[in-house]
């Protein structure tokens, strides 16, 4: 990875808060995101053993009902959002720019207040409930804020001992343990400020794994990694959903969501378009229409005198959006005509079709 050095001087760490989220002030860094609500940083505190507040097993971990966001000047951000994410899931929440995902997140963290509507996260009432459930939640959100004169290891340190729940007998141990599960062990004395983005958000993510979580929040995690540490870290994400922390990831990137999630929710316009499982979204599209044939050409008149659309070439394989009626038909016409069909079937839809359905736009990586 290539060093990066943007960080604040003179005591103060870099990176921010989201939004009207209370961030880092003075010598005290905000915790992973920002994310701190009347006192309780989102990043400090116990897993239920702790005395943290325990929801009912078939209970949802995050339920909203109506949720609703109206900005000044009339701006509606979110707009009557019902959202339910189960226990144990790895839940991906995706959407095109300006579709009111940061905005959602920021009410669950309880760092800023909806205009309408309820949001239950851990069975109890957010934000009123902020200092009992915000101890049990880890997030990364809109990137760490960090000392960039401290180390890594440092870093954490300092996160840890802010942390009143925390046991200092056992925080080198976590620190070093945390450090070791994002892949940071060989970079743990450099400096904050010399670490590249990839490895700044790695150090986010160990700070929210310095305590064993019940939901981690975690906004565009493999942002600023190369391909092999995004790998690691969908790697993670996997063990952590695995151990029965319920991960709630918002990315642009469709292809992690499809890799790594059991859950998606899409959102546009302020709106919830549709949730469920990964699976059962794209099942929902009808995939395109496959013959491998080395006659193609002959192939793609075919398909198109029988009312295939949107054919596509390449190579021997030929490709379209298949039109309603029997399928068999099309493959008996395919041989009627001397087509050699060396292969003939529907692909399965995958969740980037059914985002480009519901949303009828590509993906922006800036939502």
């Amino acid at each position: 990875m290539g060093d990066a050095s943007a960080t604040a001087e003179g005591g103060r760490p870099s990176g921010g808060s989201p939004g009207g989220a209370p961030g880092a002030s003075g010598d005290h860094p905000a915790h992973p995101g920002g994310v701190e609500a009347g006192g309780a940083p989102a990043c400090s505190g116990s897993s239920p053993a702790g005395g943290g507040p325990a929801s009912s097993g078939g209970e949802p971990v995050v339920r909203t009902r109506g949720l609703t966001k109206r900005y000044r000047g009339g701006q509606l951000a979110v707009d009557g959002l019902d959202l339910t994410v189960p226990a144990g899931s790895v839940f991906g929440f995706l959407g095109p720019n300006g579709s009111g995902k940061t905005t959602t997140i920021r009410m669950l963290m309880g760092l800023i207040e909806p205009t309408s509507g309820t949001a239950r996260v851990l069975g109890q009432p957010m934000p009123r409930a902020a200092r009992a459930v915000l101890p049990q939640v880890g997030a990364l959100i809109e990137g760490p804020a960090l000392y960039g004169f401290l180390s890594g290891r440092d870093n954490l340190l300092r996160y840890d001992a802010a942390d009143p729940t925390a046991d200092p007998r056992t925080r080198r141990t976590r620190v070093a343990a945390a450090l070791d599960r994002v892949g940071l062990t060989a970079a743990a004395g450099k400096k904050a400020r010399a670490y590249s983005l990839g490895m700044k958000q790695r150090l986010g993510l160990a700070a929210a794994l310095l305590q064993r979580r019940r939901l981690l929040v975690l906004d565009e995690p493999t942002n600023g990694l190369d391909p092999q540490g995004m790998r690691e870290i969908r790697t993670l994400v996997r063990e952590l959903a695995s151990d029965g922390t319920t991960v709630f990831l918002s990315s642009h990137l469709l292809d992690e969501i499809e890799q790594v999630c059991s859950h998606a929710a899409v959102m546009a316009q302020g709106r919830l378009l549709t949730q469920g499982s990964v699976a059962e979204l794209a099942d929902r599209v009808r995939g395109r229409l496959v013959v491998t044939t080395p006659d193609p050409q002959q192939t793609v008149r075919v398909l198109k005198e029988r009312g295939v659309g949107d054919v596509l070439v390449a190579g021997e394989r030929v490709t379209g959006e298949p039109p309603d009626g029997e399928l068999a038909d099309i493959n008996a016409a395919l041989v009627a005509e001397g087509v050699r069909v060396r292969g003939f079937g529907v692909e399965r839809g995958s969740l980037e079709d059914a985002f480009m359905a519901l949303t009828g736009e590509g993906f922006d990586v800036a939502g």
